[in-house]
């Protein structure tokens, strides 16, 4: 379910393009609402389906209390055990591999890289960053609209910031 941003969303994205860091390349998921948001913040992106949320195949556009309310075996397997997927989409080791690899891919260009996208996928490149286990991936609490900064040394990433504002000021 590919749903846009609504108009709320979109003014507050639309009021913080000139509060966002200057990069050398922006990248965004394919997904409406993360393009969107990236032409929102004055961004000319770069679509990367390796930023696109969590496939979540037959529970796409529910929410997880109605998910373990319906299928509560179900839910707890896909929490549980990093391989699952349950819901006939993506498990959490798939979006993990798809999310290192595209981390990986970056590096070592030393560009300055701003990517919009989904709370998973910055859970899957924090866990990455991190070598954390993979459970770490459900403690994370992203907040929507902030940034995360992750920086690149020597093919390794560690982690600068989590929910900060989209500007140091």
């Amino acid at each position: 379910m590919d749903e846009p941003l609504d108009a709320r969303a979109l003014e507050e994205a639309r009021a913080l393009a000139p509060r966002l860091d200057r990069a050398d390349v922006a990248w965004t998921g394919p997904a409406a609402r993360a393009r969107q948001t990236a032409e929102a913040l004055g961004l000319d992106a770069t679509v990367a389906p390796e930023l696109d949320e969590c496939d979540f195949g037959a529970w796409g556009g529910r929410t997880l209390a109605e998910l373990d309310a319906e299928d509560p075996t179900a839910v707890a397997a896909w929490i549980e055990d990093p391989a699952a997927a349950p819901h006939g989409g993506e498990s959490l080791l798939a979006i993990l591999e798809r999310v290192r690899a595209w981390l990986d891919a970056r590096a070592g260009d030393g560009a300055r890289v701003v990517a919009v996208t989904h709370a998973g996928v910055i859970r899957a490149a924090l866990v990455c960053a991190l070598d954390a286990p993979v459970v770490a991936f459900w403690r994370f609490d992203v907040a929507p609209l902030s940034r995360t900064v992750l920086h690149a040394h020597d093919g390794r990433w560690t982690v600068r910031g989590v929910n900060l504002p989209l500007s140091a000021a």
